[in-house]
């Protein structure tokens, strides 16, 4: 996967927006971080993600999820973009987003996919 396709998949979805966050490519709803790119330009800061489930994502798919000190008492993880795929990070996207959107764009997006 690249950001890229990960912009595809988030930019479908009411009140998400282009941005940037530490001088890097974010998406945003509602001016809040949906996702941006790492430095690295192939890791994705996901947040939202507590500490519990981010352990199991790692210890599951240490070559896809990780995360750095820096991170480490946040609830975020870390993706490896190269190593992904849609079917592990659209959940987690989808997911996100769905709290930080508001609660009417969630319905109608829901009413429109069932």
């Amino acid at each position: 996967m690249t950001f890229d396709d990960i912009r595809h998949i988030a930019l479908a979805w009411p009140e998400v927006e282009d941005g940037s966050s530490y001088g890097t490519p974010a998406l945003k709803v509602r001016k809040k971080m949906l996702v941006r790119l790492k430095e690295d330009g192939d890791s994705l800061v996901m947040p939202g993600v507590p500490p519990d489930e981010r352990d199991m994502l790692v210890e599951s798919q240490p070559k896809v999820f990780y995360f750095t000190d820096h991170y480490r008492d946040y609830p975020m993880v870390l993706i490896r973009l190269s190593k992904a795929r849609r079917s592990t990070v659209e959940p987690l996207l989808r997911r996100h987003w769905r709290t930080l959107a508001s609660k009417q764009a969630v319905r109608d997006y829901d009413a429109t996919v069932a």
